[in-house]
């Protein structure tokens, strides 16, 4: 599990530590606005700039972080430039990355956000890479 400190760490910290010990290059962190129902953008690394502004605002159902949302499991590919599920939206192959995977954050079952971790070459992630990357999900969904 990737421990945060006591005082509660600004998102961009998360996300960088959440990424940095999973080996992943890219991701994002969204929560979850209770009003609207919408994921709000909280951070980003390695985003180009037309991306960063599609993503800013994901609803529910729609994209990778918004099926994981939906569904409240993770949406995942295993090389994001060639997916043909129908779960990857045209913007996202504008990311540099390949293997990508969006993780909810669900705390006693209450969705907090998506967390997307991501990765620069093609990779399938295994049961116990999807249960590490779900209990970091957890950890993070606890510090927003």
């Amino acid at each position: 599990m990737v421990g945060f400190a006591v005082m509660k760490p600004d998102p961009h910290s998360l996300l960088i530590t959440a990424l940095t010990a999973h080996g992943c290059q890219t991701g994002t962190l969204h929560a979850l606005d209770d009003a609207t129902g919408d994921l709000h953008l909280l951070a980003h690394v390695g985003l180009p700039p037309h991306v960063v502004q599609i993503v800013q605002t994901v609803p529910v159902g729609k994209g990778m972080a918004g099926l994981a949302a939906e569904r409240r499991e993770p949406v995942q590919t295993c090389n994001l430039q060639t997916d043909a599920t129908g779960d990857i939206r045209p913007g996202a192959k504008a990311v540099p990355v390949q293997a990508s995977v969006a993780m909810p954050m669900l705390i006693d079952g209450r969705l907090r956000g998506v967390l997307g971790f991501a990765r620069s070459d093609i990779h399938e992630w295994s049961a116990a890479e999807l249960e590490a990357l779900s209990r970091t999900a957890t950890d993070v969904g606890r510090h927003l």
